[in-house]
């Protein structure tokens, strides 16, 4: 009978620098269960809404994650906006939607590089994380800021983008699909990451609908869903076509990301494209009163946000479920059976984020 141990991982990650923490049970090699333990970074984000009014905590909600944090601010925005019917300006959506993409490309470019680390392709994680500068700049470019933004408000965007940048972002965009085509191509292509990649971590359809998985760990699994379809901001304008995959393991969620990551350069040109003149915010009186649910797809997937408010300046609760929280129970199924060598790998393909899960 083989010998059972527990093995505890992180919450020093080998490679991601945030506190994943799991205890490994192990019978020899072979992982036959893993224990999460959330909560190693809890900032009480949540609570907050007590504390800083309506307006002021879109700039709260944004540090839930670097990573991720235009798109938290939207979310948090849109749902205020549902609350108090305000009528955002299209060329404000279509702002919104062309950073919520750049956001995109930057999650997945990190996330690349941080895969192409842990397997030992460090020029790979170099020229990944190069082509990453290029969107931040652009980031910097129009709103000033390379991780937060503070873009958002109540009605609309703060900033707005004139002729030049625009033209600079498209040239940008260009650039980097160029850049990226041999990048990806020699990364899908290469014999050691199909060798630890292909067959490891099957999650199939229907094990992925009932454990909860979103964003590219649902559509590698060949579950079409994708939230933009729901249509917020700008995306029911632009072609948007969830990008799936039918295979379920570590590789097709690799295949869906970067198959993401070309689907974002085409709608940002899109959005560039057809951006309207006009306003970038409408006028918000008064304080909201009564609650809304708001879905966005987020780089990693779905996240919900949920508001309430009472009438005043401080709004009773803000929930929000980002897409980490969503695709922890199906890691921690895909991790049984695997080898204790290939869970920093497997957990990577996953591309959690712990600050968004923990705020």
């Amino acid at each position: 009978m083989a010998k059972r141990s527990i093995v505890p991982f992180g919450p020093q990650h080998p490679v991601l620098p945030e506190p994943v923490h799991l205890d490994l049970v192990l019978e020899d090699e072979t992982v036959v269960e893993a224990v999460p333990s959330i909560g190693f970074v809890h900032r009480g984000l949540e609570k907050l809404v007590e504390m800083k009014d309506f307006k002021e905590y879109v700039y709260i909600a944004e540090r839930v994650c670097g990573i991720c944090s235009f798109g938290h601010g939207m979310g948090y925005c849109q749902s205020v906006e549902r609350i108090m019917n305000a009528e955002v300006p299209a060329r404000a959506n279509y702002l919104r939607t062309i950073w919520m993409e750049m956001s995109r490309v930057h999650s997945h470019l990190l996330w690349l590089g941080l895969l192409a680390d842990a397997m030992g392709f460090e020029s790979l994680f170099m020229e990944s994380w190069r082509l990453r500068e290029k969107i931040l700049d652009m980031f910097d470019l129009t709103t000033g800021g390379r991780v937060i933004f503070s873009v958002n408000c109540i009605g609309g965007v703060l900033k707005d983008m004139d002729s030049a940048m625009l033209s600079a972002i498209r040239s940008t965009v260009d650039s980097m699909e160029k850049e990226l085509r041999p990048i990806a191509d020699s990364f899908l292509r290469d014999f050691t990451v199909g060798s630890r990649l292909r067959g490891m971590g099957v999650l199939k359809p229907e094990q992925a609908v009932q454990l909860g998985a979103v964003g590219p760990m649902l559509r590698a699994s060949g579950v079409s869903y994708d939230a933009r379809a729901l249509g917020y901001a700008a995306y029911p304008e632009l072609e948007v076509e969830p990008v799936t995959a039918d295979e379920g393991d570590s590789y097709a969620r690799c295949q869906v990301r970067i198959g993401e990551l070309y689907q974002s350069f085409s709608l940002i040109r899109q959005a560039i494209e057809k951006i309207p003149q006009g306003p970038i915010s409408a006028p918000v009186k008064g304080n909201p009163s009564g609650e809304h649910f708001m879905r966005i797809e987020q780089p990693r997937g779905e996240a919900i946000y949920y508001v309430k408010a009472n009438g005043t300046k401080f709004l009773d609760r803000f929930r929000l479920r980002t897409p980490t929280t969503s695709n922890i129970p199906p890691m921690l199924e895909l991790l049984k059976g695997c080898q204790l060598a290939d869970v920093p790998l497997l957990i990577l393909t996953i591309d959690p984020c712990i600050s968004c899960t923990e705020r």
